[in-house]
């Protein structure tokens, strides 16, 4: 006998086919080599790593609340959390008890999928996605046109004006047209409804997945057997209107998830996947940007990404650094510049001196900050996600209530009734009330350079009326001159400027980097450059919001030596306005050095246009309370403090809370961190220390204060979205779900009153999407 191979059909040999590929795909995201691509290590917990994840197949809170979960079950995996609205999520698990694939496929066995947040087939998948919906949502429209057309002369024409025959065949009509509605553009609904089932769970598409079965059946029925309990009336085209207006609601949430989300994903997957290196026979090589290292020459084409933070060595072009700094014009480099991981190469060819890769660079840093925001959830929607399911558990008792009442009178008309409370009583617009606005106000403002670190923050900052400023590299830039230097008796000018800088050398502070620049301006005039930068201090230890400490060689001997604020060296403090900082050794006294500050621009029209927001402004500061005082005064704040010190700030932050005041600190992120993470809201300016040790809830990438008004007007529009979205699901809630019980609402009313409460919560929060600058009123 001949042995004939026999090939799967094409839908099942393609089905194998991915699911191998997905399999092949867990087990190489379990090599350590791939965690650094998705995954951070996490601070918190030793040894444990905090994976980025986008999970396919989510629609409602109820679905994050069964994801979260599925995946704590999992042995070895610690915290979980989801965002229903951006469907991301943050998973953090130890490498000693599972892999990635394990919590992965935990997932799956719910019917959803987890993919890395840095997938690169991620933004394909969802324009297939959005393509599936479409031909859904068309064929769902042509068919719902066409069984309307059947089912106009029965309700326009007078009973016994056309046979019960032709009645038949028009119902035998409309249930042949509903079955590509129901097999094809119900998939999302019944797919899922069934997951719930089988897994005893609940989400928002069992109720409707249940109203369109029920709905077909009872109609089927009736198309069958005619003189039967279900034949005086069938409902095909309410099933396939509401099916139509379902679908319409989802594609439109599709396409603004994806609208909001797209500030955060363009900066996600900036980076290119490979890298032309120079390699040591001089030679350029294609490797991979996971096998870049600090040091290594690449060439950065026209209209490639920068992989990493570096100095350009060779050639001269333009960069877009928009969505990394708020600079939105094209800013120009030439050798000798640097260049940020993650910005555009614009219009020549460079070659680049890698000093950054990976979690080092700006860009990780910003976009741990982007996915925090897109991760987090204000405390109204923790409030829906807390009642989602057992509202939803509601709508099942009270739709099987209603059915029991009904029946005696009428079986379909009870079943009906059922259909309709399952629609209409849906909480979809509910869910979406809240973090559509926030995740639409959060792309906005990170396409104008606002990073949202927590979506509380914005709910937060509509409500505060007390906003206080940092004095340096806030109200004032961060770049210093020297302008005077005093001295004790046997110290020169010089030599003291030498033993600061090289102390300071050691240190982010803006003063600090202002004592080192003027040393080595000064070295270089004289030649003496190298001698400058081969001095180094031993010990050194910084003291947050007093100074630096350290022991430098002089003559042979280790000199304990500390350079800070008057306080902190035991230093004289002379008369004048500008900023003093002090040297002293162990006999005491050695330097005064005052520097003075540049006034931001900016300043006082922020000043003013938060006080014509209603908001009280206060200065605290560090710095001496005559420096303090003068700034204050140039810019419109009269209640400013001097001398502070950060547990000082932070002692006067809890003090004004504690009297009702809801407060905003905006500082540097250099010695502000206890008042930035102790204040209601906080700001930080993005261009002033690592982004990734910031404990502010928004960063200011540009470094401008404009953003901090734009912010504020953007965070009272984005509240009064957000209530007026709730107040419109809670009224629509309020009205239609009597309506329905009664049976006064048909289903496919139900199905269009609940497809335009979700569409106008959307619609809502799109008006949110428009970029900060064009939305904010002029100060």
């Amino acid at each position: 006998m001949t042995e004939v191979n026999v090939l799967p059909s094409p839908p099942l040999a393609i089905a194998q086919e991915d699911a191998l590929e997905r399999e092949q795909g867990l087990k190489l995201l379990d090599d350590p080599q791939e965690w650094a691509a998705f995954s951070l290590p996490e601070k918190n917990q030793a040894g444990c790593w905090s994976s980025s994840v986008v999970f396919e197949g989510m629609h409602c809170a109820a679905c994050a609340i069964t994801l979260e979960d599925a995946l704590r079950a999992v042995p070895g995996v610690g915290a979980v959390q989801i965002n229903a609205a951006s469907h991301r999520g943050r998973i953090v698990w130890s490498p000693e008890l599972t892999r990635p694939s394990e919590w992965m496929r935990s997932v799956e066995r719910f019917g959803y999928k987890a993919i890395p947040a840095n997938d690169a087939h991620a933004h394909e998948r969802r324009r297939q996605e959005g393509r599936r919906m479409v031909w859904r949502l068309a064929v769902a429209a042509l068919c719902m046109m066409q069984v309307m057309m059947y089912a106009t002369p029965v309700y326009v024409t007078e009973p016994g004006d056309i046979t019960p025959e032709m009645v038949h065949l028009l119902r035998w009509a409309s249930w042949v047209l509903s079955l590509p509605v129901v097999f094809f553009s119900c998939t999302p609904f019944l797919r899922s409804a069934w997951r719930d089932l089988r897994h005893r769970q609940v989400s928002m598409d069992l109720p409707v997945a249940l109203g369109m079965v029920v709905t077909f059946v009872v109609s089927s029925i009736g198309t069958f057997e005619p003189t039967g309990p279900f034949g005086a009336e069938v409902y095909f085209d309410s099933l396939t209107m509401f099916v139509f207006f379902l679908l319409t609601g989802r594609w439109l949430e599709l396409r603004m998830r994806d609208r909001t989300a797209g500030a955060l994903e363009a900066v996600l997957n900036r980076l290119p996947d490979s890298v032309r290196k120079r390699m040591p026979d001089g030679l350029w090589a294609l490797i991979s940007i996971r096998r870049l290292a600090v040091g290594d020459v690449i060439e950065v084409l026209p209209g490639e990404a920068l992989a990493g933070d570096g100095l350009v060595l060779a050639g001269q072009t333009q960069v877009d650094e928009a969505l990394l700094t708020g600079e939105s014009s094209p800013l120009s480099r030439q050798a000798g510049d640097r260049v940020i991981a993650g910005s555009h190469n614009l219009s020549g060819t460079i070659e680049v001196k890698i000093e950054q890769v990976g979690a080092s660079t700006r860009y990780a840093q910003i976009v741990s900050l982007m996915e925090s925001a897109s991760l987090s959830k204000p405390s109204m929607a923790l409030l829906v996600d807390r009642w989602a399911k057992p509202f939803l558990l509601a709508i099942l008792l009270v739709s099987l209530a209603s059915a029991i009442y009904w029946w005696p009178t009428d079986p379909a008309h009870a079943l009906m009734v059922a259909v309709a409370v399952l629609i209409v009583t849906c909480p979809c617009a509910l869910s979406l009330a809240t973090p559509a606005a926030m995740l639409a106000s959060a792309g906005a403002l990170a396409r104008g350079g606002v990073l949202v670190r927590r979506l509380e923050a914005l709910q937060n900052l509509a409500t505060l009326d007390t906003v206080i400023f940092d004095k340096t590299g806030t109200l004032t830039r961060d770049a210093f001159e020297v302008a005077n230097i005093h001295t004790r008796a046997g110290t020169s000018q010089a030599q003291a400027l030498q033993w600061a800088a090289t102390l300071a050398r050691h240190s982010l502070h803006p003063v600090s980097r202002a004592l080192w620049s003027e040393a080595r301006q000064r070295a270089l005039a004289e030649g003496s450059l190298s001698t400058l930068e081969s001095e180094a201090a031993q010990a050194v230890s910084e003291k947050v919001g007093q100074g630096v400490s350290g022991l430098l060689t002089v003559s042979g001997r280790a000199v304990p030596l500390r350079l800070g604020s008057a306080a902190y060296c035991q230093a004289p403090v002379y008369e004048g306005v500008h900023l003093q900082v002090s040297l002293a050794d162990d006999a005491g006294w050695i330097a005064t050095f005052e520097l003075a500050e540049e006034l931001r621009s900016e300043a006082p029209g922020v000043v003013a246009a938060l006080k014509h927001l209603g908001l009280q402004l206060k200065v605290l500061s560090g710095d001496a309370q005559s420096a303090v005082t003068q700034v204050a005064s140039l810019v419109g704040i009269d209640d400013a403090r001097g001398a502070c010190s950060p547990q000082d700030k932070l002692q006067a932050v809890q003090a004004w809370q504690a009297l009702g005041h809801r407060v905003a600190m905006v500082g540097d992120g250099l010695n502000d961190g206890p008042v930035l993470a102790g204040a209601d809201v906080s700001f930080a300016l993005g261009q002033a220390v690592p982004l990734a040790q910031s404990k502010a809830d928004f960063v200011l990438m540009g470094g401008q204060l404009h953003a901090l008004v734009q912010t504020l007007v953007r965070s009272r529009q984005t509240l009064r979205i957000v209530k007026q979205n709730l107040v419109w699901a809670a009224v629509y809630n309020a009205a239609c779900i009597p309506l329905a019980l009664l049976g006064w609402l048909p289903a496919w009313a139900a199905g269009l009153g609940m497809a335009l409460s979700s569409l106008l919560v959307v619609l809502n929060a799109l008006r949110l999407s428009k970029d900060v600058a064009s939305s904010t009123p002029a100060a």
